[in-house]
Order: structure tokens, then C-alpha cells, then sequence
């Protein structure tokens, strides 16, 4: 199908664009009252994610309401733990919870590969229905976990702001941690192409939990099935955002991807020189910047766009847009990046 906007593949590939492209992450979400709606008539966050029909509507709201230049799949990157025969619960106010966690060579043996068709057919009927739903408007953005995050996850069972436990299984066992971010990378690389062959333009890989390594152990223990999921993936372009990996943006210029996302903390022109020219920038306004007046988004947004040049970026915020955003203060954001990088 062509796209009627295909701003934001065009910028991936690196290909001129009449004005930068931009979406938000997490822009489907608490943020609008109308997503509020749909959740509050399920049982919670995960039946809505495993309804495709709801999960479809939730991720289409944004491309209506808030005129962003992409959709993002609604789900989680905790459904690949889940398909690999750990399940978990989302806690109110606190997140994910696994009641079940990996702890030893027993526990990953028992772990399957996730097969996207059988364990995942929720995420894959969901976007056969956005896609024909968009028909054509703007491109669809399939995503996944980074196997390191995943991992942190699946051994701490809940956010944490150490993952010690993940960390130490690092130090301690790293032949068993290689063996489980390998089964995590092949689930991964599996569910991103069934996404792609579903009809996703574009797949992001978020490496949530990237900041919290040393330099050696990330170029041991997460560029490397990074670089697994890139290179296997050729069919669309790949984004990959690790947030707090300032240390590995060298790193990431030699990832087989199109575009590299930055957190607010990674300076613009630093990056460029590190990643270089030939990928794509995406990011990375300080997601607190919406929290200001009107004129202080539009300012901070128009410094950020010089700052990044009018060609190879997706604007971005530096990280997901937080839940007690304002939506208008989101629009102010989204319209002045339409209109100023237009000129």
C-alpha cells in the first residue's frame, strides 16, 4: 500500500524530506482522555493489549487527535517474557510484576522461544487491523524490547532502580546470561518480522534499561544481540533507542540500522559525530519541556530542530511523553515542528 505520508520513512532511510517528521512515544496512552475511555471499560492495561480490536482504536487515537506523522502498535515489550512462559501483572502505580522470576540453568532451559503466530497473534491481528483502518495515511511503527531489558526484567521481576539482581547474574553466571538473552534475541527477531509481514513500515527496538551498565559489560552483554536483531531485520527500517547508553553511540554508528534515538541527556552535534552522517537521528526534546508555557515548548522545540538540521531527524521527545501531560501543550510541540522545519 502506499502511504499518503510517508514522512517519517523517507527520513529513516535518509532520503530528503519537504519537513521532519515527528511522533511522540507513548503517545497512546493516559495522555488522552479518550484512551482513558477504552481503558477504563476493560479489566485493565493488559486485556486492552491483548484486544486487538481496542488495542487497534487506542493506537490509531493519536494519528486523529494529536496529528503526529506515525502510529505505534499498542502493546508492551513485556509480551515477549510472557510468550516465553513467564506472565505478569501490571501493578497500579507500580508497574510490571512477574510473579515468576529466572533464577537458575533450570528456569531458561524450561523458557520457550516465543513463536509470534501461537503466543503473540493478539499484536499481529492488531496491526492487520490498523493497517487497514490507517488505510494508507501515515505509517505504522512495530517495536520490541532489547534483549537486555527484556532480561533485566525477567530476572528482577519488577522495574528497579538497580536491576542488582539482573546485574549480578551478569557477574556470576555470564554463559547463563548469554544463553538467555540469546533465546530472548531469537523470540525477538521472530516476533519483529511476523510484525513486518502484519504490515509494520518501521520497527523500534527500546533498550529501556541501557543506562544502567558500564561501558564493557553493554558492548558484551546488549550491542551484540542488538546487533543480531538489526542485521537479521532488512525488510523495513530499524530504530534503536537505548536510553542512558551515551557511552555506546559509537557503537551504535556500526549497528545495522537506519536510525538511532537519543535521550534528552545526549548532546545533538556530539552524537552526530559519533554516529555520523549516513544514519538517522530521532529524539530527543527533555520530555519535561511540555510541562512549560506554550512559548517555552515552541522555543525549546525550534533550538532543538536547529540544532538537528532539517534532514535526517524524526523529532522526537528524549524519552516516552509522561502520563499528566497536557495534550494541548502536546500539540503546541507537534504543530511547531510541522511549521518550523516547513521553512
Amino acid at each position: 500500500m502506499n502511504l499518503k505520508n510517508d514522512l517519517l520513512i523517507r527520513a529513516a532511510k535518509g532520503e530528503k524530506t519537504e519537513r521532519t517528521p515527528v511522533w511522540l512515544m507513548r503517545q497512546a496512552g493516559r495522555i488522552l482522555p479518550e484512551y482513558r475511555a477504552v481503558r477504563e471499560s476493560l479489566s485493565g492495561f493488559i486485556e486492552l493489549a491483548k484486544t486487538p480490536e481496542r488495542a487497534a482504536e487506542v493506537t490509531i487515537q493519536p494519528v486523529d487527535i494529536l496529528k503526529v506523522d506515525a502510529a505505534i502498535i499498542f502493546s508492551d515489550i513485556l509480551v515477549i517474557p510472557e510468550a516465553m512462559g513467564l506472565p505478569y501483572e501490571m501493578v497500579e502505580k507500580k508497574g510490571p510484576s512477574f510473579p515468576k522470576v529466572v533464577k537458575t540453568a533450570q528456569d531458561v532451559e524450561a523458557l520457550k522461544v516465543a513463536d509470534p503466530e501461537s503466543d503473540l497473534g493478539y499484536v499481529i491481528e492488531a496491526i492487520k487491523i490498523v493497517k487497514k483502518e490507517l488505510d494508507g495515511r501515515v505509517p505504522l511503527i512495530g517495536f520490541a524490547g532489547a534483549p537486555f531489558t527484556i532480561f533485566c526484567y525477567m530476572i528482577e521481576g519488577s522495574g528497579s532502580k538497580t536491576f542488582s539482581k539482573a546485574r549480578k547474574m551478569l557477574y556470576a553466571d555470564p554463559e547463563l546470561s548469554h544463553k538467555l538473552l540469546q533465546k530472548i534475541t531469537d523470540g525477538t527477531i521472530a516476533y519483529l518480522k511476523a510484525q513486518i509481514a502484519a504490515g509494520a513500515d518501521l520497527v523500534q527496538v527500546f533498550d529501556s534499561w541501557a543506562g544502567i551498565l558500564p561501558p564493557t559489560q553493554y558492548s558484551h552483554f546488549s550491542t551484540p544481540y542488538l546487533a543480531q536483531i538489526c542485521d537479521a531485520i532488512n525488510e523495513v527500517p530499524v530504530t534503536v533507542f537505548a536510553k542512558g547508553a551515551y557511552f555506546a553511540r559509537a557503537e551504535f554508528a556500526r549497528l545495522n540500522c537506519q536510525t538511532v534515538g537519543l535521550d534528552w541527556n545526549m548532546d545533538i552535534q556530539e552524537s552526530r559525530k559519533l554516529i555520523g552522517e549516513d544514519k538517522t537521528l530521532q529524539g530527543n526534546l527533555d520530555p519535561c519541556v511540555l510541562y512549560g508555557s506554550p512559548k517555552q515548548i515552541a522555543e525549546a522545540t525550534k533550538a532543538m530542530l536547529d540544532q538537528f538540521g532539517p534532514q535526517r531527524h524524526i523529532a522526537n521527545l528524549g524519552h516516552g511523553v509522561y502520563p499528566d501531560t497536557d495534550p494541548e501543550k502536546v500539540k503546541v510541540f507537534i504543530e511547531t515542528v510541522k511549521e518550523y522545519s516547513s521553512k
